[in-house]
């Protein structure tokens, strides 16, 4: 297809519901703290029944605990408390990594702590990690080395520690493609997505021959994201769809369909691109309740890959269950 019908996604979003995986969030982050439990039922409510919340910092990675904890608290209160269960939440699972943007942030002991932590207690992949150089500062040579160096450890630990990974690749898809080439990590046998998939068509298709899953966000929905939908097309030609996975990398990426499934919310299509990483000072600061992505939106990306694939929403949602499955190397009943 050449354009998004709006209207026709919006009308299937609010009446077909598919079980469904979001495969990388930052629900942990701050925006959320006034209304995480009701935006997690939410998301139940739309699908979403297993979410990731992913790493990027040392200082944060106690809070990815903490908010998983909070939530599925929150399941087994309403399993003892309330009958009907009308009330019901995603599982939530950790993915902990060292964010290359935030390359000048992390020191050796964080490599050695989040190894520590590796061994205490077990998170479901190792992510974000990769390598950024999205400003004129992440290209000099001394800060692209340490990212680099910090790459290398991560996979070394995912390998060690038999886990996936999931990968932040911007603006250096040829640098991180000659450094998997060349590192022991498979992603055919361990699993692996690239996160927020933003290259072409040769990169699209070289992670996908690595056996790298290819994360789809909310940007798919951007009919000017040409780009984007030629490669992931391209990819799917030659791999087929089991080479994709979805996500919201909420609270950025939003979706550009009008309006968001959150009633609360306004028409956000200026508000796609990511924020974490693009200010190493402000973690989502200036997100407000009107401008966040949420999990529940994952539904629109379906649709919109759905109509982008000419692929039934139906088959396409239980081919990316199962493609999140292994990307994750989990093996989650397909149900809503």
């Amino acid at each position: 297809m050449t354009g998004i019908d709006t209207s026709a996604i919006n009308n299937k979003v609010r009446t077909k519901i598919f079980p469904l995986i979001d495969t990388h969030t930052h629900f942990d982050a701050p925006v959320f703290d006034k209304d995480r439990g009701e935006q997690a039922q939410f998301a139940y409510d739309k699908g979403v029944r297993h979410l990731v919340l992913v790493g990027y910092l040392h200082r944060y990675f106690a809070r990815l605990y903490e908010n998983q904890q909070q939530i599925n608290d929150l399941c087994q209160l309403d399993k003892k408390n309330c009958l009907n269960q009308r009330n019901r939440f995603p599982k939530v699972h950790i993915a902990l990594g060292l964010h290359p943007f935030y390359i000048e942030q992390h020191t050796e002991a964080h490599l050695e702590e989040m190894a520590q932590m590796l061994n205490e207690q077990r998170p479901l992949a190792i992510g974000e990690i990769g390598l950024d150089t999205f400003t004129d500062a992440m290209k000099q040579p001394e800060t692209f080395a340490k990212q680099q160096r910090f790459f290398i450890a991560q996979l070394d630990m995912a390998a060690a520690h038999q886990l996936p990974v999931m990968l932040h690749i911007r603006k250096a898809h040829a640098e991180a493609l000659a450094l998997l080439k060349a590192h022991n990590y498979d992603a055919h046998k361990l699993g692996g997505i690239a996160h927020s998939f933003s290259g072409g068509v040769q990169e699209a298709k070289a992670f996908a021959k690595l056996g790298f899953k290819l994360g789809v966000t909310g940007q798919i929905t951007n009919p000017n994201a040409k780009k984007l939908r030629l490669a992931i097309q391209a990819a799917v030609e030659s791999y087929g769809i089991d080479c994709l996975v979805i996500e919201t990398d909420c609270p950025d990426m939003m979706p550009i369909l009008g309006q968001t499934l959150d009633n609360n919310l306004e028409d956000a299509s200026s508000n796609n691109a990511s924020v974490l990483g693009r200010d190493k000072n402000s973690e989502w600061g200036d997100t407000s309740m009107h401008s966040r992505n949420v999990p529940a939106n994952l539904l629109y990306v379906l649709h919109s890959l759905s109509e982008l694939l000419n692929v039934p929403a139906a088959i396409l949602a239980q081919q990316l269950w199962l493609n999140s499955c292994n990307a994750l190397q989990t093996k989650w009943s397909y149900t809503l």
